[in-house]
């Protein structure tokens, strides 16, 4: 088995210039390959009591008249903050005071004894002077009966803050997709659901969301700006014509503008989740909307991961002739049940580690029989995906998941790839004391120098407050340090796959598990210790918060590419083996992005040029080098 670093097909031109498809030089081989809400939107209506004194809402907008808009990434919300279609606060029609000396009542009348609504004083026989009985009129509502009559009054398994907030179509945030629904037992599976064109080829959690996952994939287009700039080259050369595309990924607002990209270059793509708890419900159903087929939906078991799988691929008169994996789930199904499909697949393009292993091992075995291109170990990827996204993902997930303060926290963070060495930056940042488990010595000596302690797990695990997996490897957290935590520890997993912890062996009859929250559970012992597990070891980020829109622009981009130069090789080109992009597309894909930092790169003269042997334009570094 060789690692190949491939040669472009595509010519990479300015953006205004057609994409040339010319066949480029035959790609070199490289000697070493590297290492490998539910809030609805909280729309309760206000208690009585809050109603009562709730201020009224202003009636005109700052510009004029007319109501004003819902506030900005706040859907559901009016501008002064209270739900859209919820019941409206209505003003005191009467109201006084009988204390003179109340503030309010001085403000308002100008003076202590204005107004003519001071206490009045009797007079006694004896001549003692005492304060008269005070009456207080209650606040009236005009409205009041009626809006309270508003309420519903049957909710059945809805509930209250769906029902009241059904009216308005401006409710929704993106956490309802998996945590409110009048029919969250239904399976999916189980419903007939056609979007606006009558078809019914996809299976989502509901299709009636579509307009919301709408709003988040416009929101995403605007930090994906290479993307978006690729996609305006589909109004005239479309460079994926007639690619059949099967992909299985994380299926968010950042993989649906992807996906209208490769659908704009001219490809049909059929799509699948990669992880279980990563979808976006009302995503995916914006994608179904639009005419995609999508299977997936947040929550699937293990049999719907595999069925969604089957049904991407296993349709009527229509075969894929390219491969998008992440984790190389499909890859390996395609494998197992539907191998003659390889017969017209031109190649399989593979973003996470987890994948590229099981793609070096089927080269290696001889068993892989169409070219792969490994997206992961472009630098694109590796060093802006793995890096800054969990730099600031880490962070997000926890506190989502568990409401903690890090400052002071210890912290074990296990591998320091470019995702170990993210988080543990994140995390140094925010006050914690953070250990590091590695078992690559110039990886661990990277660690040490960046100022972290280099410990075996063993040696922390008693005294830790979370524990953190991110190696690409099995059962790096055991059942025996599982053990051995403290009590309240928090578990959780930034690697791609669910195997880094050994949570099989928590699912045993001694043990209680707990639900806590969305993707968060309790697991307790005998004793009374327990831990908090974190989306029962899966990826992190993904299942419980979000992750940064710009830098998986950078890795989709890339991922584009690959699909773009793999589908345009010329026969013979790649072989049946694992390659890297050249270098030069990883520039391109860079270079795309700068604009957005009004960044200015400086240009080489002929004379350095010459001097350091360089072609003007890069590539830059040679194959070899290690940024």
């Amino acid at each position: 088995m060789s690692v190949q670093v491939a040669a472009p097909a595509v010519e990479l031109k300015e953006l205004s210039g057609p994409m040339d498809k010319a066949a480029g030089p035959p790609c070199e081989p490289v000697t070493a390959h590297p290492p490998g809400h539910a809030v609805a939107a909280a729309q309760c209506s206000l208690p009585a009591t809050e109603r009562e004194a709730a201020p009224a809402a202003p009636s005109s907008s700052c510009s004029g008249g007319g109501e004003r808009p819902p506030l900005s990434g706040c859907p559901g919300l009016s501008a002064t903050g209270l739900p859209l279609g919820a019941a409206k606060v209505p003003q005191a029609s009467a109201m006084k005071r009988s204390d003179p000396h109340h503030p309010q009542h001085r403000h308002r009348d100008g003076g202590d004894n204005g107004g003519g609504s001071a206490a009045e004083a009797l007079v006694s026989p004896d001549g003692t002077v005492t304060e008269a009985p005070r009456t207080v009129k209650k606040i009236q509502f005009a409205d009041q009966k009626q809006e309270f009559n508003k309420r519903p009054t049957k909710i059945g398994r809805r509930s209250l803050s769906r029902s009241i907030s059904q009216s308005s179509t401006d409710s929704y945030s993106s956490a309802a997709s998996y945590t409110d629904s009048s029919d969250d037992e239904t399976s999916p599976r189980d419903k007939q659901q056609k979007n606006s064109k009558g078809s019914s080829d996809f299976c989502v959690k509901n299709i009636k969301q579509a307009e919301f996952g709408r709003r988040e994939i416009e929101i995403a287009e605007q930090e994906m700006p290479a993307l978006m700039a690729l996609r305006k080259r589909a109004q005239g050369e479309k460079p994926l014509a007639g690619a059949k595309i099967v992909g299985c990924t994380h299926i968010t607002a950042q993989t649906a503008v992807l996906m209208e990209t490769l659908g704009a270059l001219g490809a049909q793509c059929r799509w699948a989740a990669c992880n279980i708890y990563s979808t976006l419900n009302e995503v995916a159903a914006a994608l179904a909307e639009s005419g995609f087929p999508v299977f997936a939906w947040k929550g699937e078991s293990e049999d719907d991961f595999w069925w969604c799988i089957d049904r991407c691929v296993n349709v009527e008169g229509w075969q894929p002739n390219m491969i998008l994996d992440d984790g190389g789930d499909l890859t390996h199904w395609i494998y197992k049940k539907y191998p003659n499909m390889f017969k017209k697949i031109k190649g399989i393009v593979e973003e996470s580690v987890t994948g590229v292993h099981r793609l070096y091992q089927l080269s290696k075995a001889g068993k892989l029989c169409v070219p792969a291109m490994n997206v992961n170990d472009s630098v694109t990827k590796q060093k802006f995906d793995n890096l800054y996204c969990c730099r600031e993902s880490i962070l997000d997930g926890l506190k989502r998941t568990t409401d903690m303060m890090f400052g002071g926290k210890q912290v074990v963070v296990c591998g320091y790839g470019e995702v170990g060495k993210g988080c543990c930056a994140a995390l140094k940042a925010m006050g914690s004391i953070v250990y590091v488990t590695e078992i690559d010595p110039i990886c661990a000596l990277q660690a040490c120098m960046d100022g972290f302690r280099l410990v075996k797990l063993n040696e922390v695990i008693r005294q830790v407050d979370i524990v953190i997996t991110c190696t690409g490897n099995k059962n790096v957290v055991t059942r025996e340090h599982l053990d051995r935590m403290k009590n309240s520890c928090i578990v959780c997993n930034m690697g791609h796959s669910n195997t880094e912890i050994d949570v099989a062996s928590l699912r045993t009859p001694e043990l209680t598990w707990e639900r806590v929250r969305s993707q968060v559970d309790h697991v307790i012992w005998p004793d009374g210790k327990r831990i908090v597990l974190l989306a029962e070891g899966r990826l992190l980020n993904l299942s419980c918060s979000t992750v940064p829109t710009f830098v998986l622009s950078i890795t989709a981009t890339t991922q584009a590419l690959a699909l773009i130069e793999l589908y345009n090789a010329p026969e013979g080109r790649y072989k049946q083996d694992v390659y890297l992009l050249p270098k030069k597309m990883d520039e391109y894909v860079a270079s795309l992005h700068l604009p957005t930092f009004d960044a200015h790169l400086t240009e080489l003269t002929d004379e350095q040029a010459k001097y350091l042997g360089l072609n003007k334009n890069g590539p830059f570094k040679p194959n070899y080098y290690r940024y």
